[in-house]
């Protein structure tokens, strides 16, 4: 299988306070100043993107509370805040949007900027989360974080994003879908990226985003701490 997906780049939770997130990621995780996508209101949301190293968490709340925007009704389904979206690095739009036609996967959203380009995978047909693939130039850049986000990277406590973890009540044909559209194989129940960060299925009692692994800086033990429904584990790098 051709691997055309280079590493997860962002992971998402959704939440109805996205300052209390934000303040927890600080507190918690030493993490810096977030940047506020105003481009997100389309969607009917507000925002806060935070570095991890070079990697990103998210955080998106409804922009006017009880509008029904399509996050505030996946969190009515999910009982509260949640674990929502995985966004993943390719090299290759045009590739990565063949690859992803080929299997049949429809796509709810397309961007074609200058410095990104990006697909969202309707969350139906793969569950468990919403799933973007962006190609960013050049590489290293990351347009959702905003200009100065390099200023904001704090490496204390965490130095990136290690994985994401989620629960299926059929962990084997979730993780075989996701590694279908990653274009990787599955080892068992894990999806193992190039970079070494992996999705991670498991047993539950639905589809969800259960959980984000971070890289923990030197010296920093693991640990778990749960932020807006999702529980973050903070690993030794793989």
């Amino acid at each position: 299988m051709c691997v055309h997906t280079l590493r997860l780049r962002q992971a998402v939770v959704a939440a109805a306070d996205w300052d209390a997130v934000v303040a927890a990621w600080q507190r918690d995780l030493g993490l810096g100043r977030p940047f506020a996508d105003p481009g997100v209101e389309a969607f009917g949301l507000h925002n806060a993107v935070v570095p991890v190293g070079d990697a990103f968490l998210e955080v998106v709340s409804p922009l006017v509370p009880g509008d029904g925007c399509p996050a505030e009704r996946y969190m009515a389904a999910c009982g509260g805040d949640c674990g929502y979206m995985a966004i993943f690095q390719v090299a290759d739009m045009d590739a990565a949007r063949d690859h992803l036609a080929g299997l049949g996967l429809r796509t709810v959203f397309t961007a074609d900027l200058d410095d990104v380009r990006c697909s969202h995978v309707h969350p139906a047909d793969l569950g468990a989360a919403i799933v973007s693939f962006d190609e960013a130039t050049p590489p290293e850049s990351w347009r959702w974080a905003g200009p100065g986000w390099n200023d904001e990277v704090r490496t204390g406590v965490v130095a990136g994003l290690a994985g994401i973890r989620l629960t299926s009540p059929e962990p084997g044909a979730l993780v075989g879908r996701w590694a279908a559209a990653l274009g990787v194989e599955a080892d068992g129940l894990v999806a193992a990226l190039p970079d070494g960060s992996r999705v991670e299925v498991a047993e539950g009692p639905d589809e969800r985003l259960a959980g984000i692994d971070l890289v923990a800086a030197p010296g920093t033990p693991d640990r778990e701490l749960v932020v807006a429904g999702t529980v973050f584990r903070v690993v030794g790098r793989r």
